[in-house]
């Protein structure tokens, strides 16, 4: 099982290099596993299984047979689609000393120096229409098509002793050379989805790494891939809820994707805005529970922030606490911070680890140097905003924020049955 888990989650990275394939991939399979779908403007019904989705957004849900409005209560999961990466200018089109090349942003908090040397695709959506109506098209190109080249060691006999990389001026990508003409990154979109120049509005379009995924390791012990953080954690998190057989007395099992926690939360679809809120008001309100019995369910609820955790690195082991050196492989990874930078407390902590104990599932504990600033996670977000007790967990990994991370083999299985258990019992 830990081997065809982790085959579906490789294959699962490949076709979402963007937060929008991977939420409209993420409905898709939800669909077929018998979610009924939804838009954010339908009135939802009242099936067993929703599942609604929009933008870098997923919102999933699977409800007890019978539910008492007064002793309602929810179990959800929480992740995130996005990943730091280069994303491309409004107005993009650039030329050079005979090269052409395109504007980029970066975005989130990328490890620079590893976006150099590869060869690059992009992804997003774009929209397309005119002024009287328009729609938004995914869009995925996998062929080299963009490269950011590094300088020559000859040129830069220091680099060695700390690359240093200007945002504005040191990441902009090569695609062709000669002049570049007005529009015609525009136009190479246009010929991608075979409409006209002029039908293209607007796009949010980032750049992705083209190395598949892949099994690595003298015994094939880890895992190499794009987006391991935190496309991993949503993967786990819709196979947990797919593969929810009962729904507990009185329960919505709900999963929630996020879009732009790596630039803060603080978006229509991100952590910090009312979405959830919003979300779960209405997953209420389709079993006929009143605004004063959701407030009070509320507080016997329960979430996962699920998102990637740092593994105990061979090369640098001073920069980890000496007693809580996390292991890939070891199983889900509870992370705590006395300053709530992750919202985990004595009492989530215990609640998580009982649905591992009951998976069978192996775990650890994780927390920061105290000389070191700590990142954060949507669960000190989620909690803030709804009142309800929330654990941070994740899989272990290496390279976090590059364009390429490694993982253990055998963690996302074990994190899929501590969700499952989590999601399924009391």
């Amino acid at each position: 099982m830990s081997d065809l888990i982790l085959e579906r989650l490789l294959t699962w990275i490949d076709a979402a290099p963007s937060p929008y394939h991977a939420a409209n991939n993420a409905a898709n399979d939800l669909s077929k596993a018998g979610f009924e779908r939804f838009s954010p403007v339908d009135a939802w019904g009242e099936s067993d299984r929703i599942v609604v989705s929009w933008g870098g957004v997923v919102i999933a849900a699977a409800f007890s047979a019978e539910i008492d409005p007064d002793q309602l209560r929810f179990r959800l999961v929480g992740a995130h689609t996005d990943s730091p990466n280069l994303r491309i200018k409004p107005t993009p089109d650039l030329s050079n000393v005979g090269y052409q090349q395109l504007g980029v942003e970066v975005y989130g908090g990328a490890l620079l120096n590893s976006w150099l040397d590869r060869d690059l695709g992009i992804s997003g959506r774009v929209v397309v229409g005119d002024n009287a109506s328009y729609e938004t098209h995914l869009l995925k190109v996998d062929r080299p098509l963009l490269r950011v080249a590094q300088l020559a060691i000859h040129l830069d006999r220091d680099v060695n002793d700390g690359l240093k990389l200007d945002r504005q001026s040191h990441l902009v990508p090569i695609w062709g050379l000669g002049d570049t003409e007005e529009g015609a990154f525009r136009s190479f979109l246009a010929a991608e989805l075979g409409v006209n120049d002029l039908d293209v509005l607007s796009w949010d379009i980032m750049c992705h790494d083209l190395t598949p995924s892949s099994s690595l390791g003298r015994n094939q012990e880890f895992y190499a891939a794009p987006r391991i953080d935190n496309l991993a954690s949503c993967h786990a998190a819709l196979e947990a809820l797919m593969n929810v057989e009962t729904v507990e007395s009185n329960t919505i099992s709900a999963v929630v994707l996020f879009d732009h926690e790596e630039i803060g939360s603080e978006s229509s679809t991100g952590a910090r805005g009312p979405m959830l809120s919003h979300a779960l008001e209405r997953l209420a309100d389709t079993r006929a529970v009143s605004r004063e019995q959701f407030l009070r369910a509320l507080s016997r609820s329960a979430c996962v922030s699920a998102d990637g955790a740092h593994a105990v690195h061979p090369n640098y082991v001073d920069r980890h606490e000496p007693e809580h050196q996390v292991a890939l492989n070891g199983g889900p990874v509870i992370k705590l911070n006395a300053n709530v930078r992750y919202a985990t407390d004595a009492e989530s902590s215990a609640l998580f680890q009982s649905a591992c104990r009951s998976a069978g599932v192996p775990f650890q504990q994780y927390a920061h140097r105290s000389n070191l600033a700590c990142g954060s996670t949507i669960g000190p977000i989620t909690a803030a905003q709804l009142g309800m007790m929330v654990v941070d967990v994740g899989s272990p990994q290496l390279s976090m924020h590059s364009a390429r991370e490694m993982a253990g083999a055998s963690d996302p299985a074990y994190l899929t049955a501590a969700l499952n258990t989590f999601l399924s019992d009391s």
